[in-house]
């Protein structure tokens, strides 16, 4: 007997087993369990060493095997004259077989799709065992079709002869469906009442986008909202009633030569988008291409995707240029999947929907990747086509664990044997909509693993929704810190063990061990223990919240340090701050009263975006350190690195901090335009981490937190780590941000390595 372990189910595993064994003579069968695929295969011995081998060589291209091996007979039946396909296993206790993510579609079956001689024609749900839903339309698993939102419909006899053949690539392809017995489309107005017949859908709606109409668009996991992207009056409409004032929105093109006539596209970033993950990757405008200017205003870049599914590519096929495809959603709510719900949360802001009967099981947005200068990517958002492939533990966790994440970007995990299963972004649990969408995500996870959690996994911050779930549940609890988690998973996805390494992890706000806010650490991991060997100078924010939205409060705050270096070059003057309020500030700095310590290298670059004359506000997060990056890749050539010496400290929480001090004071100065000031920050910044890795004397360094989604801290500080002979761990199939605090969570639990230490003397 064979076990096949990894993500094997919904990938079209089971065919490609049963023609490898028919091709080589072999007999015997194969099905799914809840623990992957098994195989019992018999005939001559070298073939059957053969056929192994192709088990683990030339499984799908949609397949991850993670193991073959041999295991003892479990009472299934023996091997017949021919080699069949069973039916699946009975599902109990633990799952360890991997959920498989939702694929784009195929080569094989666009070209169905666009042949007017195929059957299947402008079929808006065509799939294949290579392509199409998986995890939006499971309910259960073994995968197969009565465990999805796919068995309320009854497959036609020429759609159950496909299933049925083995020659066939919709041989148990568990969606397949066509238009005599599947899914149909329906378009309608915001009433519900229909606009078009089905088979004309598609036409009407297209004309209702190039006529400037804003169209609801239901994709695999969920509803897009959908406009002209070429017309800034589409946009503009869009903007207002979604209450999307300036974050970027993502652009559906009809193919990669489009995207290429507005934009720069490399081999690397033209590979990701046309893969089965098929994410939305941010790409280097052309200026004046074409593009609506205000799709990402002041923004170099813009999120381009292309059409995924059957509808998308439908869509685009008719309209013949880009449309927006931003999520379906009220702002921070998780996306809209059921076709009423989208009619009554989007009413206001989409023209028409354009729908379907066939159920989603679970909301699913986009992936977004963004390419670094060394061509290495950057997960900025883990979801479609990634999610939940799961994670290996470096050895097994006694009992199952329920890891919660972080409050902003949050993604949930469940860790039970030897992997940690990450969900798909969940977004941010500040409101109730997403709230349940937080905990229906967990019982989606329980139930797919078969997990009976013993214990829970969370954020040492109290006022996370995360936090607050966690001690409601009436059971065991094991709080980790915030950038503690940021660097275990880094470590888990390099499987690094978690010694002789100096985390430098450096975000936006997390909750420290000492009670104030951090966000700029460096921790280092030697012998089982975590310590806060270095951070960021602390600096005030004024208001709390209200300065991570003004960053003239931040820079007022830094500028007013009392042991500054060097003069302040009138900071604070040149702000457009009345008196009366540089008053208060002041007083709120000195007092501390609702002016919390924080020690963010987000907030620092906030402050220099002010500074330099970027921009002062965050309408949404990260906006301004965007901004501030954009600008330092135009003035890279001349910038000299910035001055962030690493001053030795004595019983302050942490052995040494990055002193911005004379950094500030230079740049105040400084005669030089802002790209210049900007790069030299960039420069000045990875510096002062060699500085602390050689300091910490280790020989590895992680790079981790959202500040590591900026490319160009990102490169300057690895290329200066490697050529300072430092081995350099950076997040690859995992996000620097919080989305992948769940999955540090799960190592911090399985380690006992939960507190971030203050140095001893």
């Amino acid at each position: 007997m064979i076990r096949v372990r990894g993500t094997v189910q919904g990938v079209g595993f089971r065919p490609f087993v049963r023609r490898a064994a028919e091709r080589l003579g072999l007999k015997g069968w194969v099905l799914n369990d809840t623990d992957g695929v098994l195989v019992r295969a018999t005939g001559d011995a070298s073939a059957v060493e053969r056929f192994v081998t192709a088990l683990r060589q030339e499984a799908p291209p949609a397949a991850s095997v993670e193991s073959v091996s041999e295991v003892d007979n479990t009472g299934h039946r023996p091997s017949g004259d021919s080699f069949e396909i069973l039916a699946s296993g009975e599902q109990g206790g633990l799952v360890t077989t991997s959920v498989p993510p939702d694929l784009a579609l195929c080569p094989d079956c666009r070209a169905e799709l666009l042949d007017p001689e195929d059957r299947r024609h402008g079929y808006a749900f065509i799939n294949c065992t290579q392509c199409g839903p998986r995890y939006s339309i499971i309910e259960s698993l073994p995968y197969d079709r009565p465990a999805t939102t796919m068995k309320v419909f009854r497959m036609c006899a020429e759609c159950d002869a496909e299933y049925h053949d083995a020659s066939n690539r919709l041989y148990h392809a568990q969606p397949n469906a066509c238009p005599v017995c599947g899914p149909v489309l329906a378009l309608t107005d915001p009433l519900g009442s229909q606009v078009a017949r089905p088979e004309d859908a598609i036409g009407v709606a297209a004309d209702a986008l190039l006529a400037g109409r804003i169209v609801a668009v239901k994709g695999v996991g969920g509803f897009h909202l959908m406009c002209d992207a070429t017309s800034p009056e589409a946009v503009d409409k869009l903007r207002h009633r979604k209450h999307r004032e300036e974050k970027p929105l993502a652009v559906m093109f009809p193919s990669i030569e489009a995207i290429r006539r507005l934009a720069q596209v490399s081999e690397h970033e033209r590979s990701l988008l046309e893969s089965p993950a098929a994410p939305i990757v941010l790409v280097r405008k052309i200026a004046d291409a074409g593009i609506a200017e205000n799709i990402s205003p002041g923004n170099p870049w813009i999120g381009a995707v292309l059409p995924y599914s059957p509808v998308h590519a439908l869509l685009l096929g008719r309209c013949r240029k880009p449309l927006v495809a931003t999520s379906g959603n009220i702002s921070e709510e998780p996306l809209c999947t059921d076709d009423d719900d989208a009619r009554r949360r989007l009413n206001g802001i989409a023209d028409l929907f354009l729908g379907n009967n066939r159920p989603v099981a679970r909301p699913v947005d986009d992936s977004v990747i963004r390419i670094s200068g060394n061509d290495h990517g950057v997960v900025l958002r883990r979801a479609r086509g990634y999610a939940p492939s799961p994670f290996p533990l470096p050895s097994e966790l006694g009992v199952p664990h329920l890891c919660v994440g972080a409050q902003m970007k949050n993604t949930v995990a469940v860790a039970a044997g030897r992997s940690v299963v990450l969900s798909p972004h969940i977004g941010d649990l500040a409101n109730p909509a997403t709230l349940a969408a937080f905990e229906r995500t967990i019982k989606t996870l329980r139930q797919l693993c078969g997990a009976r959690i013993e214990a829970v996994v969370h954020d040492k911050h109290p006022g996370y929704g995360s936090t607050r779930y966690a001690l409601a549940a009436g059971i065991r609890c094991v709080p980790v810190q915030h950038h503690l988690a940021h660097l275990l998973s880094c470590l888990l996805e390099n499987a690094h063990p978690a010694d002789d390494v100096l985390g430098v992890t450096w975000d936006g706000t997390g909750y420290g061990d000492d009670g104030t806010v951090w966000g700029g650490e460096f921790i280092l991991l030697s012998k089982g223990t975590a310590t806060r060997f270095a951070r960021i100078r602390p600096f005030r924010l004024p208001g709390g919240e209200a300065a991570v939205r003004d960053a003239r409060r931040v820079l007022f705050s830094m500028a007013a340090d009392e042991s500054h270096e060097g003069p302040s070059q009138g900071i604070e003057e040149r702000l457009g701050l009345a008196p009366l309020e540089r008053s208060n500030l002041r007083t709120m700095i000195r007092t501390g009263l609702n002016s919390p310590l924080c020690s963010s290298a987000g907030r620092l670059f906030d402050a220099w975006a002010a500074l330099v004359g970027v921009g002062t506000r965050n309408s949404f997060e990260g906006q301004l350190p965007m901004s501030l990056e954009a600008v330092a890749m135009e003035g890279m050539a001349d910038a000299s690195e910035l001055r962030f010496p690493l001053i030795a400290l004595s019983n302050e929480g942490a052995r040494f901090e990055l002193d911005w001090r004379p950094a500030l004071a230079e740049t105040a100065a400084r005669r030089q335009g802002i790209a210049g000031k900007a790069a030299s920050l960039h420069r000045g910044l990875a510096a002062g981490i060699l500085a602390a890795a050689r300091e910490a004397g280790v020989g590895t360094v992680a790079l981790t937190g959202g500040c590591f989604q900026n490319a160009l801290l990102h490169d300057l500080a690895r290329r200066g780590l490697e050529e300072a002979g430092f081995k350099v761990l950076v997040h690859h199939r995992l996000s620097p941000n919080d989305g992948s605090i769940a999955a540090g969570q799960a190592l911090g639990a399985l380690l006992n390595l939960t507190d971030v230490n203050p140095p001893t003397s």
